[in-house]
């Protein structure tokens, strides 16, 4: 029963995000470490993949196997297999069935073994033609959104924007790093194949997923960022001699690159978060990053912050969000989240940005950002905000002018700016 390394371990991945809630981008880097470069990359390619068109493969399964019902093991290997059959050219037709087949087998589901071949069997000779009852579920099933999420968006942003907005979150997403070490020959011209960023100093950005900027990274040489994360970190501005907080830095890229950006500057430069595993994850990778002038804090940002009221002169609230505009990076989320999700996670986001704010001096500023593209979780908790604090007045951020909304944020969209989806605003708290 022969299996190659790389569908192992993509079959493995997808078996734990459906059965644990597992994140790619934490189970991605774990199996592809124990693989070779060329089986790296396919396993990356099926995982990803698979998961971006998670449910139009499931329509396509459901019309294939006439709406039988079927163990999670077999759909999974049915998914991976549908999907070299349709979207991989290069991959010949009797590997992807055969060995799709085998990982059945391998998953103690050996019964299922004809039923598997028949039905990609089929499936590689037939054309499957979908029929919708309407415009969301079109988009829903062939952009695999569930119906849900791209109804709300229907309703937050029209049909055409949600449509361009789900269609981008099945594109490839651009790689953007920043330089941290001394780079040999061979890394310098990985950097210089790379663009410059139009909007962040020291950023660059590439098309390029070439493996050796990866292997930069995984050696400190690089920090890999979305431009659109950067350009938060970008719009940080510090007095001299001031002193700075990032309430919810893990992973910590935002407050190594501003530790960096102002060593010679601030006074104090603190970082913290909820649980020890993701202090932990902060530490190291401020560390990673050479920002060995951070101090890292544990706390619930919740409840209250161990510090004195008006400490700070800039704080960070980068808050724990849906991620609806990393979707593009991490393509389960769409599946992860909830309707619910998103009220509970504005009454987070409005009680840790209640909390730091007693945290500002007067003439300070907090930035309240999230990586989410949803209005609950950003136009509605900053204007909550401002309503409960008349002593913190709304300015733009410090961002190109592109960026910035009617209302006097900044926003970033995966489908219109080839980067994440980020929110940002500005508070300044008065001095009377």
């Amino acid at each position: 029963m022969k299996i190659s390394p790389a569908r192992t371990a993509a079959f493995d991945i997808l078996m734990r995000i459906e059965t644990e809630r597992a994140y790619s981008s934490i189970l991605l880097p774990v199996f592809e470490a124990e693989l070779m470069p060329v089986d790296r990359a396919l396993c990356h390619e099926l995982t990803l993949g698979t998961l971006r068109r998670q449910l139009y493969l499931d329509k396509i399964i459901e019309k294939l196997a006439n709406a039988k019902k079927l163990d999670i093991e077999i759909r999974v290997a049915l998914r991976l297999a549908l999907y070299q059959l349709i979207y991989l050219d290069k991959i010949p037709q009797y590997s992807a069935i055969n060995e799709s087949v085998n990982l059945v087998g391998r998953a103690r589901k050996t019964s299922a073994k004809g039923f598997v071949n028949a039905v990609l069997r089929r499936a590689a000779r037939e054309k499957v033609e979908l029929s919708f009852s309407d415009d969301a579920e079109r988009l829903s099933v062939e952009t695999s959104h569930p119906r849900w999420l791209v109804e709300k968006w229907i309703g937050g942003f029209g049909i055409a924007k949600a449509e361009k907005i789900a269609r981008s979150n099945n594109d490839i997403p651009q790689t953007s790093f920043r330089i941290i070490g001394e780079l040999n020959v061979e890394g310098r011209s990985l950097v210089d194949a790379a663009t410059r960023s139009g909007y962040v100093e020291g950023c660059y950005v590439t098309d390029s997923h070439d493996p050796r900027l990866f292997e930069l990274a995984r050696r400190g040489l690089i920090y890999l960022q979305d431009e659109a994360s950067q350009m938060v970190a970008a719009a940080v501005e510090i007095p001299a001699d001031g002193k700075i907080l990032d309430v919810c830095a893990a992973p910590g890229g935002k407050i190594g690159m501003i530790a960096r950006r102002f060593s010679t500057k601030t006074r104090l430069a603190a970082a913290g978060d909820l649980y020890w595993p993701r202090v932990d994850l902060l530490r190291d990778n401020c560390r990673n990053q050479q920002a060995d002038n951070v101090k890292i804090i544990q706390y619930n940002a919740e409840k209250a912050l161990p510090f004195g009221d008006e400490s700070f002169n800039v704080v960070l609230v980068d808050a724990p969000c849906s991620g609806t505009g990393t979707i593009r990076r991490n393509p389960e989320l769409r599946y992860l989240l909830k309707p619910a999700d998103f009220t509970g996670l504005s009454r987070k986001q409005l009680s840790i940005l209640n909390n730091a704010s007693k945290l500002v001096s007067r003439g300070g500023t907090i930035i309240y950002s999230t990586c989410s593209i949803e209005n609950e979780e950003n136009e509605d908790v900053a204007d909550k905000f401002l309503s409960g604090h008349t002593d913190f007045g709304s300015v733009i951020p410090d961002v190109a002018e592109e960026f910035v909304t009617q209302n006097g944020f900044a926003r970033t969209w995966p489908h219109r700016d080839n980067m994440d989806g980020f929110f940002i605003a500005k508070f300044v708290r008065r001095f009377n």
